[in-house]
């Protein structure tokens, strides 16, 4: 096997299960979330491979019941931290080490532990723990994740072949050498599968890791980390570090081995990142590789002659699925007003037909935000628009926290362009809408363009081509993924390589090699087959 040249073949997306009533998936999901839902549990900390236990400790709850304790976790103080980036700086120089195809046949095995024995485990704690549905669960923690590990190892693969072309007197080669130092890992609540990726993508490439997980997804990331584990993974490549982010944070960047930042969350604690670490670049050994993916405030853009339903379908799915909380979902809306009273019927029939509750009840449509601090901050936005002379709340507008964090998907209607609700990301289930005069066309997408700071998904609805085009140019740089006649969510592993730029982050596309290039950084090797041994060129011998 060690003469043997492999690589692995480019896999098939995993088959998402539909969770028919009463179909087998459903009972065993079912069966998973009783068990789950009985039993509260510890969560420790895990460093080299150890079971760390601070004795400062947070509860972690449902967020649809927040009276619903699922577990106890320990939290990470300086020290721990501390111990956490010896443990990957010393595991670094044996797993950097491995053949990459034995660093990936681990990450291969991980995928299938979660495909054939974890998948309801994993599903069941996004669903309890992180406030998703069945469906959402599992394209998430299920079928993203495993996509993940089985489509990088593929990603790898590609990536190592790269080489330089080679004259017949010289061997050329490039080395694509894992970062020196360690890497600092900071997973949001909302997908699983980023908490997943953020690690392994790293840990693929010969990096090991410092992982902050959010502390609402703590019940998932730890089963994530047990199944790693089980898969082979080394003690110290990834350690998992629950806690709070300032502690954290700060003892990492202070740290002069601090290779690179892998981080999904708010577009704010991403710039406070940056800053500290540019704040003392001359520490480092050498310059930190910072790769984020950011907030959101995503738009659905339709033409006259767009499909009203489709639209109506799009809007309804884009915004309120998983409550809003996807940094691509879509929170604001341009419709020409040609369109707008049967997609105005549309959608407010839609809106009214949804069900909202416990996770566990598989016909809910919606369910609760993720805490209290979220609730807070989307009622606020509703609450001012309930004052506003420049908007108006369609449909929904109301919240309820007095057992679980629920806010009922809510419309609004707004005659400025730039209202508050337009511009800003909510994270919420809140849609707005502004209706443009039909003529107007062009000069509304130029309104959407220069609207919001942010530039992550949008949709362009229309029939006709030429419209999409046109639609396509003046947007270029206000998404980095943009999809025609779709809802601008749900982005596929293989298929639409996800990331935005301006102040949506780096763009450097999870779920292609363009993120594993990142974590490597390559060195060209020259072997000259003769060696000169005179040093005067030929022009100079005449």
């Amino acid at each position: 096997m060690n003469n043997a040249v492999f690589n692995f073949r480019e896999p098939k997306n995993e088959t998402v299960y539909r969770y028919m009533p009463w179909s087998d998936e459903y009972n065993q999901l079912n069966k998973e979330l009783d068990l789950q839902s009985s039993n509260e549990i510890e969560i420790p900390l895990i460093i080299n491979g150890k079971e760390v236990r601070t004795g400062k400790t947070k509860k972690l709850t449902m967020p649809h019941d927040h009276h619903h304790v699922l577990a106890t976790y320990h939290m990470a103080t300086e020290k721990e931290v501390k111990m956490a980036i010896d443990a990957a700086l010393k595991a670094k120089d044996e797993w950097m080490n491995f053949s990459w195809i034995d660093r990936a046949s681990i990450f291969i095995k991980a995928a299938e532990l979660v495909s054939k024995r974890y998948r309801n485990s994993l599903n069941a704690a996004t669903m309890l723990g992180q406030g998703k549905n069945c469906y959402q669960a599992e394209i998430d923690s299920a079928c993203e994740v495993i996509d993940f590990l089985r489509f990088n190892a593929f990603f790898a693969s590609k990536l190592y072949e790269d080489q330089p072309t080679t004259e017949y007197d010289m061997i050329n080669r490039m080395e694509y050498r894992p970062l020196e130092g360690f890497i600092y890992t900071i997973s949001p609540f909302n997908f699983t599968a980023i908490a997943a990726n953020l690690n392994t993508s790293v840990a693929l490439m010969g990096n090991t890791t410092v992982w902050k997980p959010a502390s609402t997804a703590i019940l998932s990331n730890y089963f994530l980390m047990k199944i790693f584990h089980e898969a082979g993974l080394p003690d110290g490549v990834i350690n998992f570090l629950p806690g709070q982010g300032s502690i954290i944070s700060n003892v990492v960047i202070n740290n002069r081995d601090l290779a690179g930042i892998h981080f999904t969350g708010s577009t704010s604690t991403f710039n406070g990142l940056w800053n500290q670490t540019s704040a003392q670049l001359s520490m480092y050994k050498s310059y930190p590789k910072l790769v984020g993916e950011t907030g959101g405030k995503d738009f659905i853009f339709v033409h006259h002659s767009a499909n009203p339903l489709e639209v109506a379908t799009a809007i309804v799915r884009g915004a309120f699925e998983y409550q809003g909380q996807k940094c691509s979902a879509a929170s604001r809306a341009y419709i020409p007003e040609s369109l707008w009273p049967e997609i105005k019927n549309y959608v407010l029939d839609m809106v009214s037909a949804i069900k909202m509750g416990d996770v566990r009840d598989f016909g809910n449509f919606v369910n609760a935000v993720i805490d209290e601090e979220s609730f807070d901050n989307i009622m606020s936005y509703i609450e001012r628009t309930k004052k506003s002379n420049d908007a108006k709340i369609m449909i929904g507008g109301e919240g309820d926290k007095s057992k679980g964090y629920f806010i009922q998907p809510t419309v609004i209607l707004t005659t400025d362009p730039h209202y508050l609700t337009m511009e800003e990301e909510i994270f919420g289930p809140v849609m707005t809408i502004y209706v443009y005069h039909d003529k107007d066309f062009e000069e509304t997408l130029r309104i959407c363009d220069k609207t919001s700071p942010y530039a992550l998904t949008g949709s362009i609805f229309a029939r006709e081509k030429y419209a999409l085009i046109q639609a396509c140019k003046a947007l270029r740089y206000a998404a980095g993924n943009i999809y025609f006649n779709d809802k601008p969510s749900g982005a596929m592993i293989g298929q639409q390589p996800f990331g935005g730029a301006r102040s949506s982050g780096t763009n450097d596309k999870s779920g292609s090699h363009l993120n594993l290039l990142r974590w490597v950084s390559p060195r060209t090797i020259k072997e000259t087959l003769l060696s000169p041994t005179d040093f005067r060129y030929p022009y100079m011998l005449s």
